[in-house]
């Protein structure tokens, strides 16, 4: 039987160094069908992409969510990312959702592919959720990016409160958001080959 692990504190990851994710030049926006294309030609070159969803947040109880509003996939080197608003990029979204070429990696999927089965009517393909990693390395509770950066690289993954909560359904994007949620794809891209180089995935 595996020991069960704890994962690093709050306060522990608090007084590590920040980690080096991608920078506003490393991420691109999909805002129409060409952009869209070239999108997909370098994400189906890598095989492998880090995912994630953003939703704009619900506050009142009973209030249903209409996300994911924004899709990003990550490769390791640069990330894209979709707005489920702009008409353009909805077939190219559908296409590298349900692509079994195109392997998407993130944590804790669940919601996230509730919540595109929702919206789009699809079931994404080729999905590894990388809280059934840790799972099997013997880890309790949830691990999430933040987390595992943690464990992984001995850094800390830095996640504002008040972007995480910011209104993603926008026209347009701050860059403060994009660097969010690009990172969130890209950590973990960084921490599946983190993974596979310990021997764990």
């Amino acid at each position: 039987m595996i020991d069960p692990k704890t994962p690093p504190s709050k306060i522990d990851i608090a007084g590590l160094e920040p980690f080096e994710g991608l920078g506003p030049g490393q991420i691109h926006v999909v805002k129409d069908a060409e952009s869209a294309a070239h999108a997909i030609e370098k994400l189906m070159q890598t095989g492998e992409v880090g995912f994630d969803t953003e939703s704009k947040p619900t506050f009142l109880k009973g209030q249903k969510s209409e996300g994911p509003h924004v899709l990003q996939f990550s490769t390791l080197s640069e990330a894209f990312i979709f707005q489920s608003h702009v008409d353009a990029s909805r077939p190219a979204i559908i296409e590298l959702l349900k692509s079994d070429k195109l392997i998407k990696i993130g944590f804790g999927l669940g919601g996230d592919l509730h919540q595109i089965s929702q919206r789009f009517g699809i079931r994404p393909a080729s999905i590894i959720d990388l809280d059934r990693s840790f799972k099997q390395m013997g880890y309790r509770n949830p691990i999430g990016a933040k987390s595992a950066i943690a464990i992984y690289f001995n850094r800390r993954l830095r996640k504002s409160k008040s972007v995480t909560t910011s209104n993603w359904a926008a026209k347009e994007l701050s860059e403060s958001q994009l660097v969010y949620a690009a990172n969130d794809a890209y950590a973990a891209i960084k921490v599946f080959h983190a993974l596979r180089e310990a021997g764990g995935n």
